[in-house]
C-alpha cells in the first residue's frame, strides 16, 4: 500500500469517527428534547448520549492518531 492510500484511507477513518460521534451527540438532543422515545422527551438519557457523543468526536481521533504514530515508528 502506497503512502497516498494509506493516508486516505487513515483520513476516511477519522471522519468517519467524528462523524459517528456527531451523531450519536445529534441522537442525545433529540432523545433530551423531543417525543422520539417518550412523551415530553427523556433528558438523562438524551444528555448522556449528548456527552457520550461529544466526547467520542473529540477524543477518539486523538486516541488513534497517537496509535497511528506508534505504528510509524
Amino acid at each position: 500500500m502506497s503512502d497516498d492510500e494509506l493516508w486516505k484511507k487513515r483520513f476516511h477513518m477519522f471522519m468517519v469517527i467524528r462523524l459517528i460521534g456527531l451523531a450519536i451527540f445529534l441522537l442525545g438532543i433529540a432523545i433530551a428534547f423531543t417525543d422520539l422515545l417518550r412523551p415530553g422527551g427523556w433528558t438523562t438519557l438524551g444528555g448522556l448520549l449528548a456527552v457520550m457523543g461529544a466526547l467520542d468526536a473529540v477524543l477518539a481521533p486523538r486516541i488513534l492518531k497517537r496509535s497511528w504514530e506508534r505504528q510509524d515508528r
